[in-house]
């Protein structure tokens, strides 16, 4: 006899043939039918998430007397497998979904609820049995569980992940900041030589980029900390208990260590969903800081022989499949096509912000998907960069001198002595010349030797 390989179960639109060893019921079957699109599936961030929302309002239930001891426990016992990550291979649904999340939801709650029963034991009257929506679900809508969740999963990711990956960035570029100071260099500006800077005044640039990031990360968790939970299907709280939203995030907050408090507004939680566009664009700016920098980071870089050449990057692989010996710079590389990705995710995200249709946001899924990647990349590149490139980096102090004699940009400080326009004739013959700055002062005897060396002080300029 063939082993049995599916199951029947039903919901009210009819029945659906069901793997015979999958948590999820017919709402899932149905959805799996429906979004068969990516192949991308929540990550897990956001499944931990919804199991500590299905707990939390498990344990609000029971304690406002909605929930018997007996059920609330058994679904707290499964959410808690939720949470741990060791129901996974069962939430099956695409990113690509309903707006709302329901499918996603309705995953959760089959999953919570057949994996409960298991529990409890398969004999079991009607009555006794764990329903996904009226015991899992309860006091609950998609509409506000979803954006929670969203809310959850990513000031968690944020603070457990994200920040403490840029403070490590941060921390890398001030020791180098710090190591390369009493290195002089030539700046740059409009990619022209400009005046001399330090080394590590440019690095320290950097370092500052990174912690004015961090910064604005930390800004945008007050209004992420604000959940939707308490205004059900479209924020008025219909079918919850008045003090259900409060218990359930009391209860989120004891369990992530992190202060989440009840939404402001309900409407505004539900119908449009700008605590996260807001922190997608913190999101941005952090990608383009960090492509501004591996960006500066290449071409200081660039050589070995023939480019600028001022500082070394670490070697970590071959470079070219053709050209032996060649090195290019793959972390730097690697770091500017996580920020072009980031600046993508976050376009999509604007886009869903604007289709919060009355009383409800319909892209949700998306969004709660690119922000949650957004978060995870920018967090495995901060520390690869800091780890693979920026801690090896070692500045060729001869090079960054050389070139500070050959800059034209030297003239600049004499300005203020000879005047503007007889600096200029000086360096245009400079350049013509081929000669240096000093050169030409010298033979035309602009500035008596010991005031023009004082002057053409590359220290007195940084």
């Amino acid at each position: 006899m063939a082993k049995k390989t599916h199951r029947m179960e039903s919901d009210t639109m009819g029945e659906m043939k069901v793997p015979v060893d999958a948590y999820y019921g017919a709402q899932t079957a149905r959805a799996i039918e429906n979004f068969p699109i990516s192949g991308i599936r929540k990550p897990r961030h956001f499944i931990r998430a919804l199991g500590l929302i299905k707990l939390a309002a498990a344990e609000a239930n029971m304690e406002l007397g909605l929930l018997t001891k007996k059920l609330g426990r058994a679904i707290v016992k499964a959410a808690k497998e939720v949470i741990d990550g060791e129901l996974d291979d069962h939430f099956v649904l695409d990113v690509f979904q309903t707006g709302s999340g329901t499918s996603t939801n309705m995953n959760v709650n089959e999953v919570i609820a057949y994996h409960a029963n298991k529990i409890l034991g398969d004999k079991k009257r009607d009555k006794e049995r764990i329903h996904p929506n009226d015991h899992v679900n309860m006091g609950q809508s998609s509409n506000d569980v979803y954006p929670t969740a969203m809310h959850v999963s990513a000031l968690e990711a944020v603070d457990k992940d994200l920040i403490p990956a840029l403070k490590h960035l941060q921390k890398s570029l001030s020791k180098k900041a710090r190591e390369f100071d009493k290195i002089l260099k030539i700046g740059r500006t409009h990619l022209q030589d400009a005046t001399p800077i330090r080394l590590g005044q440019e690095f320290g640039g950097y370092a500052s980029m990174v912690e004015h990031g961090i910064r604005r990360l930390q800004g945008a968790r007050v209004n992420l900390s604000e959940l939707a939970i308490g205004g059900t299907a479209v924020g008025t709280g219909i079918n919850t208990h008045p003090k259900f939203a409060k218990v359930v995030v009391k209860k989120l907050s004891k369990m992530t260590g992190i202060k989440f408090v009840e939404a402001e507004n309900h409407f505004e939680a539900q119908g449009s969903k700008d605590a996260i566009v807001e922190v997608s664009g913190v999101l941005k700016i952090i990608a383009v800081s960090l492509m501004k920098i591996a960006n500066d980071i290449r071409w200081l870089g660039s050589g070995p022989r023939c480019g600028i050449g001022e500082i070394h990057i670490p070697t970590v692989q071959p470079g070219s499949s053709i050209m032996p010996g060649k090195v290019n710079p793959v972390i730097p590389e690697a770091v500017c096509q996580v920020a072009a990705q980031v600046i993508g995710n976050d376009l999509t995200i604007t886009i869903g912000g604007q289709l919060g249709n009355f009383e409800l946001n319909v892209m949700m899924p998306v969004k709660s998907h690119n922000l949650l990647e957004s978060i995870k990349l920018l967090t495995n590149v901060s520390r690869v960069f800091a780890d693979k490139c920026i801690v090896g980096i070692k500045a060729d102090k001869k090079r960054c001198e050389e070139m500070i004699e050959k800059s034209l940009a030297m003239v600049t400080s004499l300005a203020p002595t000879i005047g503007y326009d007889n600096a200029a004739k000086i360096a245009k013959e400079a350049f013509d010349t081929g000669k240096t700055v000093r050169q030409v002062c010298l033979e035309k005897k602009v500035l008596p030797e010991y005031e023009l060396n004082k002057l053409l002080d590359p220290w007195t300029m940084t």
